[in-house]
């Protein structure tokens, strides 16, 4: 199913083939795997009464890593996979910017976090840590002016929060199935897709 050209009837069914598919995979040597992290990082947003569109941004944060060329692992040996790019390019044509703009970011901001705050970076997973050297590591002082004139920085480091929390591996949350009815009434009105 995920070879085939998303539109707006099949996008529903090809994120929860991901999640059925692919859920199983190991989360980049975290102790989750990507399903659990996906639907932790909505589920605690749920929990911590954050918005529905952020919510919904830290339940499809990742599947860029599916919907990308380049598969999940290579960020292990060393090669970043640009799956914030995936997965709002995948997205754009489905959902607002409200939801996909803190996808986009969502790289952006760990690397904003660990220059702007020096208490952020001890937070991070080992994991984690290892991938923003791939991704960038710290940011210039001209990329942090330009995140902090983004009008979703605030989603995205929101999103990103929840994104490092989501790696619990006794945490257990309602699976995509609860996330689906709400997914379904933020998809946009299609634009002319091809018949």
């Amino acid at each position: 199913m995920l070879n085939q050209a998303p539109t707006s009837k099949n996008i529903l069914d090809m994120i929860e083939a991901i999640f059925t598919l692919h859920g199983a995979d190991s989360y980049l040597g975290e102790e989750v795997t990507m399903a659990q992290h996906m639907l932790q990082a909505a589920w605690l947003g749920e929990q911590q009464g954050e918005t529905e569109a952020v919510i919904l941004a830290a339940l499809l944060h990742d599947v860029g890593h599916y919907a990308n060329k380049l598969p999940p692992e290579v960020l292990m040996s060393g090669t970043d996979n640009r799956h914030q790019e995936s997965a709002a390019s995948w997205l754009a044509d489905f959902f607002p910017a409200g939801i996909i703009e803190p996808i986009r970011l969502h790289v952006a901001a760990k690397r904003y976090l660990v220059t702007v705050d020096p208490d952020y970076r001890v937070q991070l997973s080992q994991a984690s840590i290892d991938s923003l050297a791939l991704q960038g590591g710290d940011m210039s002082a001209a990329e942090v002016a330009a995140m902090e004139e983004n009008p979703y920085l605030d989603m995205a480091i929101r999103l990103r929060r929840l994104d490092d929390q989501g790696k619990a591996p006794e945490l257990v949350t309602p699976d995509f199935s609860y996330f689906k009815p709400r997914l379904a009434r933020w998809l946009m009105p299609p634009a002319r897709e091809a018949e």
